[in-house]
């Protein structure tokens, strides 16, 4: 009588445990809703499973805060719940959502910066990303002792911080951001070009600061050859590069009219004023222009000027370019 209460008790036993285990797989495997939008939810460094189980609650991502839990303690992950920004849907299965949050597959948010973007642009860009502040950027790109440490021969980071698509978390550190963008750069300018340079008798710095002015005097990308040699040929025979941009960039709180008072200002960015390259870059140069700085077209050009279509007229004297000047510029 004894033996068959026992037996009785394990077979009831092992049915409950497999309604159980039914029910849980059953919780686990099935989402909330077959359709829901999805929502942005934020773990906090710290929290522990409860406060996530209720927040995924709250959010109506799941149907059960302590079947949640139990499950998660069942795979024995409640250690394994990474922090961070999440996008979830009520179409997500619970099993799903412990999976993602596990492994940590956070939101990324995507940003891309142009071509020729300045290091304040950047920084502007970052901020209404809302993936940092511009004052933290700023104060990081002109950190010398940053730029130290990230092999950069300069004391601010404008020129080098790449032109790309990039993906980050939301709660990615400026500088992490920052040290990706130079990495970036690394990847292209590589030790081959460097060696390129430093055979036409050029730093590497030199060369990203030439890039960065061909890159903000193109209008058509197929120019940046062209231009190229034209500052190639000016520098040879030692002229004024008499670039506008460079002025444009000495120029704090510039208004958009650049005049003739700023032309005959001095700034070490002035090209009109100074002979050579100016300092350092005034912009950050894409993969096209830092290889029309290494690699300049064949011409004796040592003049352009815009068509006003984002095409230029180049010349080799003096005299052809002012009657382009005056074709182009002032319609006569």
């Amino acid at each position: 009588m004894i033996k068959k209460t026992i037996f009785t008790l394990l077979i009831l036993g092992s049915l409950f445990a497999l309604a159980g285990f039914t029910y849980m797989n059953h919780f686990a495997t099935t989402p909330l809703s077959t359709r829901g939008n999805t929502r942005m939810v934020t773990i906090e460094r710290g929290s522990v499973l409860k406060q996530i189980s209720n927040h995924l609650y709250t959010r109506h991502l799941i149907s059960n805060k302590l079947l949640f839990e139990a499950f998660v303690r069942l795979q024995k992950k409640s250690g394994a719940i990474k922090s961070g920004e999440y996008e979830l849907s009520p179409a997500m299965s619970p099993a799903y959502i412990l999976d993602l949050i596990c492994q940590g597959k956070v939101k990324r948010y995507r940003i891309t910066i142009p071509e020729g973007f300045t290091v304040a642009e950047i920084a502007q860009t970052i901020e209404k990303k809302s993936l940092g502040k511009k004052a933290e950027f700023m104060a990081l790109s002109q950190d010398s002792s940053l730029c130290r440490t990230l092999g950069i021969p300069a004391d601010r980071l404008e020129g080098y911080l790449f032109p790309d698509t990039y993906y980050f978390e939301k709660a990615t550190p400026t500088s992490r951001i920052i040290t990706t963008m130079v990495k970036r750069f690394k990847t292209i300018f590589t030790r081959e070009w460097e060696a390129l340079a430093k055979s036409k008798g050029l730093s590497m710095h030199q060369v990203v600061t030439l890039a960065s002015i061909i890159e903000k005097e193109t209008g058509t990308p197929e120019e940046r050859p062209l231009i190229s040699s034209v500052f190639h040929n000016r520098l040879k025979a030692k002229m004024p590069l008499q670039s506008d941009p460079t002025v444009i960039y000495g120029i704090a709180d510039f208004n958009g009219n650049l005049t003739r008072r700023d032309l005959r200002t001095f700034t070490p960015y002035n090209t009109y004023k100074i002979k050579g390259l100016p300092p350092g870059p005034i912009a950050n140069p894409g993969r096209q222009a830092l290889e029309a700085a290494l690699f300049p077209a064949n011409s004796n050009f040592r003049y352009f000027v815009s068509r006003n279509d984002t095409t230029h007229y180049f010349s080799k004297t003096l005299k052809e370019h002012n009657r382009a000047v005056r074709k182009y510029q002032l319609g006569r």
